[in-house]
């Protein structure tokens, strides 16, 4: 039986791990040029909704900001390529942020608290559900010059942008610039997202779009990040990654969605600067995610998940000296993951009062436990 050591796990990285990340490397290029033309297609014919091509720093709502450009491609510079609007799921599923036009000068305020509306328009008895932690409304009024086509029946109610109403318009308009496209179809889609599928020439890929409300250099008040007495990231890099923001996704039928997708990768690109072995561990947990615990299409454990497992990691362990053997690290992780999937409970990074698995299927997350505490008593079954 081989051993579970460094030389093992290196010939896992390179025999499994790179393979796998060459592979789905190739597949998303290929979605990501023929989703460029859709929704340049879209945006032509309503000017709401931008090319992916424009998303994050390249939003055509910040030209007026070098200074951030230079910032994040100045982080970037010499990493992985990165675009900001897309997120791999699974091996073939791509989550894609499709970033809108036209809201300008975004503040929090005190927004009302009931809404007696359906997505219709038509009053209610009964108000409609308040947001959860990671949720929120979005009114007009939270833009200093929002365009006159925002204020559009088709999109907003009471004075509030709709999230099921921007996805409708916007798969109005998807499909039909599909028409002219032969390798992309609609999917039928479960809540407000809209799923299509994309021949590749190595398989078929799944896209979720959703339309993204960008708001660049601004914090929301929900992540009370950095924690005091913090030691990793530095308080410097802290700084620099709260400027760039946060996403609200229209993800359901009332509430936008907190995201940090520019955010997380800012610290991730950037995670062993003190020359650790944390990126290295990442991709190991996540092909064995991939391969053992939890494969499939629509696994109870995504990267999303173990990405927020290694920044709580980080956290715990901020020094590069507890991150030079890639055999330990890869055990702690998983440990700390059995634990988390175990008690059914993760703390978002940034909003770290919402519980990550608070509706993960409690079955599942039992199977998983079994899966990885079989590799913690036994890794070298595994990786060799």
């Amino acid at each position: 039986m081989p051993d579970f050591s460094e030389e093992g796990l290196d010939h896992y990285l390179l025999n499994q791990v790179d393979l796998r990340h060459r592979t789905v490397g190739r597949r998303v290029e290929e979605v990501l040029t023929v989703l460029r033309e859709l929704t340049t297609e879209v945006s032509k014919k309503d000017g709401r909704f931008q090319s992916i091509a424009h998303a994050g720093v390249n939003n055509e709502s910040i030209k007026d900001q070098p200074a951030m450009v230079s910032k994040w491609a100045a982080l970037l510079r010499g990493r992985c390529s990165f675009n900001p609007a897309i997120q791999v799921r699974p091996t073939v599923l791509v989550l894609v942020s499709v970033p809108v036009r036209g809201l300008i000068g975004y503040h929090e305020h005190v927004a009302r608290q009931w809404r007696y509306y359906s997505l219709t328009g038509s009053i209610l008895p009964t108000p409609v559900r308040e947001p959860e932690k990671l949720h929120q409304w979005l009114e007009l009024e939270s833009f200093t010059s929002p365009t006159q086509d925002w204020q559009d029946a088709k999109v907003c109610v009471e004075g509030d942008i709709v999230p099921a109403k921007v996805v409708s318009l916007f798969r109005e308009q998807l499909e039909t610039a599909i028409l002219t496209c032969s390798k992309v179809s609609i999917l039928e889609s479960v809540g407000s997202v809209v799923r299509v599928a994309i021949e590749t020439a190595e398989g078929v890929m799944e896209a979720e779009l959703v339309p993204t409300v960008e708001l660049i250099n601004y914090w929301p008040k929900k992540a009370r990040w950095p924690r005091l007495l913090q030691r990793w990231p530095t308080t410097e890099r802290a700084r620099c990654i709260k400027s760039f923001g946060f996403n609200l996704m229209a993800t359901s039928n009332y509430h936008w969605l907190l995201s940090f997708s520019r955010a997380e990768q800012a610290l991730l690109v950037a995670v062993d600067e003190d020359g650790g072995c944390r990126r290295k561990c990442y991709r190991v947990v996540r092909q064995l995610k991939e391969d053992a615990w939890c494969p499939g299409t629509k696994p109870v454990i995504t990267a999303f998940h173990l990405q927020t497992l290694l920044f709580w990691c980080c956290e715990k362990f901020p020094c590069g000296r507890d991150w030079r053997c890639i055999k330990e690290c890869v055990l702690r992780v998983a440990r700390k993951l059995l634990k988390c999937v175990s008690q059914r409970y993760l703390r978002h990074y940034f909003v770290r009062s919402y519980n990550l698995l608070k509706y993960s299927n409690t079955t599942e997350l039992d199977h998983t436990a079994q899966k990885i505490n079989d590799f913690i008593a036994n890794p070298s079954l595994y990786v060799h």
